[in-house]
């Protein structure tokens, strides 16, 4: 969970039902680190879901869509209150820094693998995750580089997310066209060369702000 207000920038911080469940939170026994290690927990369903739904026919595969399609969101919602049962709820670790990050790149890869594997392209599967971990990459090198951080896209976190949530949802379709996985593939596609777009746009965003200091 987050340990400073160097965080990423979040409307649902801002609202009614998100300040009242963190306010739960913080009041009962559940730490910042445990949501963070929810996340991965999350993150796995999704991912195993999206590869048993790539081989699965009829209303199986609705139902593992679904559920990747909500433990994709899930997953988001662990990143979210993380940071504010750390920071607003006044309950930071000395080592939120560690959890604050890496559950989030085991997430990712977690995921995007799992659709790679269940659409029969583990390759393109593992170049998402990994330019997806890259994007994280950038903006902690320029953390490192006393800049502040970098949240922007076009693929960042909740960018990808909300891709392969909504590939997962418009998967539902395909029986409409007698398609399976052409949306995930799609969606893949998207993914990894926004994260690579992403990855290169932060850090000529890094190279220029040190050249002019």
């Amino acid at each position: 969970m987050a340990q400073s207000d160097d965080r990423r920038p979040l409307a649902s911080r801002e609202t009614s039902w998100a300040r009242g469940i963190a306010r739960r939170l913080s009041a009962s026994g559940i730490t910042p680190n445990q949501i963070s290690m929810a996340s991965m927990a999350m993150a796995a369903v999704a991912g195993a879901a999206f590869w048993l739904a790539g081989s699965a026919v009829s209303g199986p595969r609705a139902a593992l869509l679904l559920v990747a399609a909500l433990f994709c969101q899930l997953r988001l919602l662990c990143n979210l209150f993380d940071g504010m049962v750390a920071i607003e709820g006044g309950k930071q670790e000395a080592d939120g820094p560690f959890w604050n990050e890496f559950p989030d790149r085991i997430a990712d890869i977690l995921i995007l693998t799992g659709v790679g594997y269940g659409i029969g392209a583990p390759a393109l599967g593992w170049a998402a995750a990994a330019f997806a971990v890259l994007t994280a990459y950038t903006r902690e090198l320029g953390r490192n580089c006393g800049l502040p951080a970098d949240f922007s896209g076009p693929m960042a976190k909740q960018h990808r997310m909300a891709t392969i949530t909504a590939a997962a949802l418009l998967s539902l379709l395909e029986p409409l066209w007698r398609g399976q996985n052409q949306v995930l593939v799609i969606a893949l596609w998207l993914i990894a060369v926004g994260a690579a777009v992403t990855a290169l746009r932060r850090a000529v965003n890094i190279v220029r702000a040190l050249r002019g200091r």
